[in-house]
């Protein structure tokens, strides 16, 4: 294939790589052809007659808006609405041999993946020319390449030479926003907001969605209170500032707001929804009673419905939420995504004939996910001890979401008929698509280990696969777990230190080696620090909850500790918690409730060794 080469010299200033040498681009014919027709079709004319983009074809910004929204906010919709075709006041550029010469060199390093080279090239055309098009390219270019402060002065260039341009001022605010520079987003929002004539409720959740990650939620509280005063009565605006509040720890200000946007708009399920999750941080029979209250008003609201008897079954009131059942699947006999949803409150609330029931319907009416309800299948019959039957939903579970947790259960149901060298062996024989599912496959035979009480070979079987894998966040977790289980506790803190080294942000990193420590009865001041740590990243995690009010009640802070795991096993009443939170009880005189305790959930768990083992401890 014939080559055409350009050396850069005459523009060296501008395209000199770091060792200062010209850059050099060699490119086949036919993709030399591609770049200039599309340099040439950015300008082409120009001295004759302005370029205006045609209403047929979509423009450069409709094509690159999706990426600006994807990484201005958590979510795809915070792409602004295109605006209506229009006519920019465009600079009388005339299409020179250089002009044409560097967008063709820009183009092509964009091509090639160079954006050192790519960017400050847009840049310096942008400046040149003031071209709103020009600009409007450097900044997608920028923005691509994560260089952020081109962005924004290429953004700027090109609101400068379009001040109408709509969009140039959202992807300003988004990039001032993302680099936390509230202040000076605040009145390109405005004017963002302003912009959209009758359509400002849409620009309320864009920029709901956009300033949801911002760190200073206090900050953005207050932001949005400002940007929403001007419209009281737009109920998206309301709710805006009620999502802001409610992240900000302002309860009180987010129910006002909350209540106000239903208000305005009564038949609107996402607000109903936000206010009963605003409710149930104070009581759970106040939200209750909300949706309950609504759905009497309201009773086509599928969304609701199905969040009243979630929280039903959450409430442990089987009775009432198989009510809520019924009337869903009667109003929408056909919506295979109602009757999936009622199959898995059912299994939540252990109506395994009623689960298994809707599960097949699923099936029938041709649910969008077969393999989910298949997988579910498998854990119906597997809970009914039906383990052929889940042997064979597991098995028909194809290639996809559900293949490896599918592959994991079915080797647990072998190990339970007590085949567990052929569980393992199945394991062994998945073939993983990926890395990740390779490290899932060797947790699950890990686990079937565990389960068996084999905790040395389980130890050995993460430890072997941790060597393959050292820096892998899981292996390295559950490997200190398994080294908890043989006395390995120096193996354990090593693991759990490089966890926290590898992702600061994982809590139960910090919570196991602080519960460790804490459980030994040593280095309580450090462990304290641990769990503090994780209980500051994960607030409301019931496990860490009960770390915090064991590691209080070593430090002879009985009455502390106490408070702790009472809330902890409200919210997870699991045989560990029970079990520490049963002791406390006993310790402080309270013997009748802790063994009430204890018996409950017994029951529930009687192979639990901690909690066994706790029990033989205080009972005679």
């Amino acid at each position: 294939m014939k080559l055409q080469t350009l050396v850069l010299s005459k523009f060296s200033g501008l395209f000199r790589g770091g060792s200062g040498r010209p850059f050099i681009i060699a490119y086949p014919m036919s993709t030399l052809r591609v770049v200039a027709v599309t340099a040439c079709l950015a300008l082409a004319a120009c001295a004759q007659q302005p370029l205006q983009p045609s209403p047929a074809a979509p423009s450069a910004a409709g094509d690159a808006q999706p990426r600006f929204a994807q990484e201005a906010g958590p979510q795809p919709n915070t792409a602004a609405a295109k605006p209506a075709p229009r006519k920019p006041q465009l600079p009388a550029q005339v299409l020179t041999e250089p002009l044409l010469f560097k967008l063709m060199l820009a183009e092509v390093a964009v091509q090639r993946g160079q954006p050192n080279i790519a960017v400050p090239a847009y840049l310096e055309l942008a400046r040149e020319t003031r071209d709103p098009r020009i600009a409007q390219r450097a900044t997608e270019v920028a923005w691509n390449a994560r260089f952020v402060s081109a962005a924004i002065e290429a953004a700027g260039i090109w609101l400068q030479a379009d001040p109408e341009a709509t969009q140039a001022r959202q992807v300003i605010a988004a990039l001032l926003v993302n680099q936390e520079q509230l202040a000076e987003a605040q009145p390109h929002l405005e004017k963002w907001i302003a912009a959209d004539k009758g359509d400002a409720g849409q620009s309320f959740l864009q920029l709901s969605s956009l300033l949801g990650r911002h760190k200073d939620k206090v900050a953005v509280a207050r932001l949005m209170q400002a940007l929403a005063q001007a419209y009281a009565g737009v109920p998206e605006a309301r709710f805006a500032v009620a999502q802001a509040a409610w992240n900000a720890d302002d309860h009180e200000l987010s129910l006002a707001e909350a209540r106000a946007a239903l208000e305005l708009r009564p038949d609107w399920e996402l607000a109903v929804l936000f206010q009963a999750q605003v409710l149930q941080r104070r009581s759970d029979a106040e939200a209750l009673q909300f949706l309950a209250d609504y759905l009497k008003t309201h009773p086509q609201a599928k969304d609701v419905r199905l969040h009243y008897a979630r929280l039903l079954v959450n409430d442990k009131n089987f009775a009432d939420a198989r009510k809520q059942f019924e009337a869903l699947l009667n109003a929408f006999p056909q919506n295979a995504d109602v009757t999936m949803a009622v199959a898995l409150l059912a299994i939540q609330s252990n109506d395994l004939d009623a689960a298994e029931a809707q599960l097949k319907r699923a099936l029938e009416i041709n649910y969008k996910d077969p393999d989910a309800a298949r997988y579910y299948l498998g854990q119906v019959n597997e809970e009914r001890k039906r383990f052929d039957d889940a042997l064979q939903w597991y098995g028909t579970v194809g290639p996809g979401e559900q293949y490896i947790n599918a592959q994991s259960r079915y080797a647990g149901v072998l190990a339970k008929q007590g085949r567990l060298a052929d569980a393992r062996r199945h394991l062994q024989q998945v073939s993983p698509q990926n890395l990740q599912q390779r490290v899932q496959l060797t947790q699950a035979e890990a686990q079937l280990l565990r389960d068996a009480m084999a905790y040395q070979e389980a130890f050995d079987v993460l430890g072997s696969a941790l060597a393959k894998l050292p820096d892998t966040p899981d292996l390295l977790y559950d490997h200190a777990m398994a080294a908890e289980k043989v006395n390995r506790i120096d193996v354990l803190e090593v693991n759990l230190r490089k966890l926290i080294k590898i992702r600061p942000d994982h809590a139960h990193a910090y919570n196991a080696l602080g519960y460790t420590l804490a459980d030994r009865n040593e280095r309580l001041s450090e462990a304290r620090t641990l769990i503090e740590a994780a209980l500051k990243l994960a607030p409301q995690d019931p496990f860490i909850m009960d770390s915090m009010g064991w590691v209080l009640y070593r430090q002879g802070q009985h009455k502390e500790g106490l408070d702790y795991l009472q809330r902890a096993f409200k919210l997870r009443p699991d045989p560990e918690i029970a079990a520490h939170f049963g002791e406390l009880l006993w310790i402080g005189g309270q013997r009748e409730q802790a063994q009430k305790i204890w018996s409950d959930v017994l029951k529930e768990h009687p192979k639990n060794e901690m909690l066994q083992n706790t029990i033989k401890r205080f009972v005679p």
